[in-house]
């Protein structure tokens, strides 16, 4: 079975940067898809990045040009390196492949 734990979250400032990792774990041959959502508060998850193992990647709407996912097939790990943040972005970050999901960072943007 598959695990999923984030880590990186924490409080920025407006227009600062933040690097998410999310490390995969147990017993598996090979993960695909590996993505990023979030969850504001009273708001529904939300869509944020997806990167295959080949490495294509797809993003979601409200921070393309802002955030960059990548992975590392060797270490079973994804990234999601967030830039030019807004308070927008404050939310919990799920990471997720397929059915499984971590447990959630939580990212704070506020002066």
């Amino acid at each position: 079975q598959v695990q999923l734990v984030e880590s990186g979250g924490g409080l920025v400032q407006p227009g600062g940067s933040l690097r998410l990792s999310c490390a995969a774990s147990g017993s598996f041959f090979v993960i695909n898809n590996m993505g990023w959502y979030r969850q504001a508060p009273g708001k529904q998850r939300e869509f944020v990045a997806v990167i295959s193992r080949g490495g294509s990647t797809t993003y979601g709407d409200s921070v393309k040009g802002r955030f960059t996912i990548s992975r590392d097939n060797a270490k079973n790990t994804v990234y999601l390196q967030m830039n030019s943040l807004k308070p927008e972005d404050t939310a919990v970050y799920y990471c997720n492949s397929d059915t499984i999901w971590g447990q959630g960072t939580l990212v704070t943007v506020s002066s």
